[in-house]
């Protein structure tokens, strides 16, 4: 700014040596062709839900989405597209994270998952080894008590035979006693005193 006022002094005091006015250089239409095809890209991209390929966006005819203005609205359209970038990248990094929380979750379930199939595995084989521990001791009892049973029916055996015999040597003895009773002709005390 200082320098300007200067030159200015300068070509107020001098006005032979006033510096020529530059007009600006026209654009060459290829350049903002290429200006615009970049804009439209652009704006496609940060607008679009939809992403089409770029080979598709090359293709198709360039439409300016904002109409022309001043360069005065100028700073106000780029300030809108950062905006709108910005606001872009903001909505992408919030569905990344969105999507990792989601698969970081998903991970844990299946985690969990796991290890509850695991735990019930586990479980039913801890059950099972009970049950056939079980069913060990039960044939190991169901053979004792079997054991048992044939050994209360042998000494039920011995004693009927013990019965039987004493039977047989009482009634040997008694038919002896008779005979020898008869033999002498002696009647036999009574032995019990009811009669």
């Amino acid at each position: 700014m200082a320098e300007e006022q200067k030159t200015t002094k300068v070509d107020v005091e001098s006005p032979a040596v006033v510096a020529p006015v530059k007009e600006p250089t026209p654009v060459p239409v290829e350049a903002s062709k290429a200006w615009q095809r970049r804009r439209f890209i652009l704006h496609h991209l940060l607008t679009s839900p939809k992403l089409l390929p770029l080979s598709k966006l090359l293709a198709e005819p360039i439409e300016d989405p904002t109409p022309k203005k001043g360069s005065a609205d100028r700073d106000v359209i780029l300030a809108d597209l950062e905006k709108e970038k910005k606001s872009s990248f903001i909505k992408a990094w919030e569905e990344s994270e969105k999507s990792k929380a989601e698969n970081k979750a998903q991970k844990k379930i299946s985690d969990v998952l796991a290890w509850e199939n695991s735990k019930k595995a586990a479980t039913e084989a801890q059950l099972r080894k009970i049950e056939e521990k079980l069913e060990k001791k039960k044939a190991v009892y169901g053979e004792k008590m079997k054991n048992k049973v044939a050994a209360i029916h042998k000494q039920a055996e011995e004693k009927r035979a013990m019965v039987e015999a004493k039977k047989g040597e009482e009634l040997l003895k008694a038919e002896e006693t008779a005979a020898k009773y008869r033999a002498t002709g002696v009647v036999p005390k009574a032995t019990c005193g009811c009669f």
